[in-house]
């Protein structure tokens, strides 16, 4: 009945796999392991990922190239035996230890579940500060506020739902940082049924500030390019809805030249011990504008 679904790059998967084979010993239905390495460049991590296919139910499969996280999931699901798929990122760990228990499979009529997403006081480095404070301030929300916005609110570290909703709405396979937008704008686009219950997950591989922002400059492109290719409407997103204020009133330029002369003062911010998400946010803007001007 249940799949749980883990792609892993570079990671130690153990502790994940430890509490999940825990608890899945009070389970009454069927249930897989799946953990599928995408071409790993750590030798001894990978070794140490592949010792857990001996375990009860679980199975361990590899990429012979790397295919990025989306089209990872959508092999996963492929391979999956079970109508109920649980996805999971390598660098996340279950709050609540009936974590399985509390998304009811036997019961539920929902095509998808999401539980959430926590980050630890403890997680928290000067060299990570960017990333877990807009974690704790922008993805971290209870199941009400979440509600309120279900599409927008899914972030798809964990979540769970059927193999043949995903396998509809999983339908662009590029290996880009950033399609979140996409995945939750096809939920909403096939009036997918989500949600939302207290069950988190705590996000513990946080990236370092300079990868992060990195990374988030790749996810402006991306959703540029997903409006450039008609993939998601221009205004799906909050930032999309302010370029488009700047477009109107021809401030494009100024906004871009503005930025360009105080960009490292932004960065400078953005690396400290406690950056400012306005920042975070017009620096994102400007990345993504830019895309338009290029």
């Amino acid at each position: 009945m249940l799949s749980i679904l883990i792609p892993v790059y570079n990671f130690d998967i153990e502790s994940l796999v430890t509490k999940l084979t825990l608890q899945l010993q009070d389970i009454s239905y069927d249930y897989e392991i799946i953990i599928l390495d995408d071409a790993s460049t750590d030798t001894s991590i990978k070794i140490k990922n592949e010792r857990l296919g001996v375990l009860k139910n679980c199975r361990y499969v590899t990429n012979n190239t790397n295919l990025g996280r989306t089209s990872s999931r959508q092999k996963l699901a492929n391979l999956a035996q079970y109508q109920y798929l649980l996805f999971l990122d390598a660098d996340v760990l279950p709050k609540y230890d009936d974590f399985i228990a509390r998304f009811s499979i036997n019961s539920q009529l929902a095509d998808m579940i999401f539980g959430g997403v926590e980050y630890l006081d403890k997680s928290y480095s000067k060299d990570n500060s960017l990333r877990w404070k807009y974690g704790k301030n922008r993805e971290q929300k209870n199941q009400i506020i979440r509600q309120k916005s279900p599409y927008l609110s899914i972030i798809s570290m964990c979540f769970l739902i059927k193999k043949n909703v995903f396998l509809n709405v999983n339908t662009y396979h590029e290996n880009l940082y950033g399609l979140d937008v996409f995945f939750s704008y096809q939920l909403e686009k096939l009036d997918v049924t989500i949600v939302h219950i207290d069950n988190p997950i705590f996000h513990t591989g946080l990236e370092e500030n300079t990868k992060f922002l990195a990374k988030s400059k790749e996810a402006m492109e991306t959703l540029h390019n997903l409006v450039s290719l008609k993939k998601i409407p221009d205004n799906y997103r909050p930032i999309q809805k302010a370029s488009n204020v700047l477009m109107k009133y021809k401030l494009s330029l100024i906004y871009i030249r503005a930025m360009e002369t105080f960009e490292k003062m932004v960065l400078k911010n953005l690396n400290s011990q406690n950056p400012s998400l306005f920042l975070f946010d017009l620096y994102r803007l400007y990345h993504y504008h830019k895309c338009f001007n290029k």
